[in-house]
């Protein structure tokens, strides 16, 4: 039976990485004044990006970015932290939740509000260690290397409430392109299947 929980924990784990959320039950609740300001506070982040940023743009992609990842807990069950919540999908207790869940349900909303002056780029954080990984949107001015953006992450925090931050900010992870991490993992698997000799 121990082995049991232990792998399914493992398993659980592989999904995504470090959350400082409790493992108890959180609530959803979120009041509407609270959830303005966070609007406002991202939509202000969004503008310090550039000066082609379009104000009404960032409003709407901040608005996105912060309420719709509260319908898609609702939708998805999510009652619990982020890794409590993740063996619940592993382990077929949820179907949907995990860190690429939540980043591929964002990217789509935001790609459906077709910004002009703002791209989304996709990051994968501590792809390539023993580290679990994790998945995210990132959101830049037009043009600028996604290196340079807004991590945009509503699965960290928990029932998506959506963490923030510039990318060269971020305490927990380290990350980089998804078209990068893709390429450098392709290769590994090519070294790990070649025969010895």
């Amino acid at each position: 039976m121990k082995a049991i929980v232990v792998a399914g924990l493992a398993l659980a784990l592989s999904g995504c990485g470090h959350t400082p959320a409790p493992p108890q039950k959180m609530q959803l609740a979120a009041s509407k004044d609270s959830l303005d300001a966070q609007v406002t506070q991202l939509t202000e982040a969004l503008l310090a990006l550039g000066p082609q940023v379009d104000p009404a743009e960032a409003a709407r992609a901040a608005d996105i970015a912060v309420r719709q990842p509260l319908d898609w807990a609702r939708a998805w069950r999510v009652e619990d932290s982020p890794l409590v919540h993740n063996f619940k999908v592993v382990n077929g207790f949820r179907d949907k939740g995990v860190c690429q869940d939540w980043a591929d349900a964002l990217e789509i909303a935001l790609t459906a509000a077709h910004l002009r002056t703002l791209d989304l780029h996709r990051a994968i954080g501590n792809g390539r260690g023993i580290t679990l990984e994790h998945a995210t949107v990132v959101i830049t001015a037009k043009g600028q290397p996604w290196e340079q953006g807004l991590i945009l992450d509503p699965w960290r925090v928990g029932q998506g409430r959506l963490w923030w931050a510039k990318v060269a900010d971020d305490p927990s992870y380290k990350w980089e392109s998804r078209e990068s991490w893709r390429a450098w993992r392709k290769t590994w698997q090519t070294r790990s299947t070649a025969p010895f000799g």
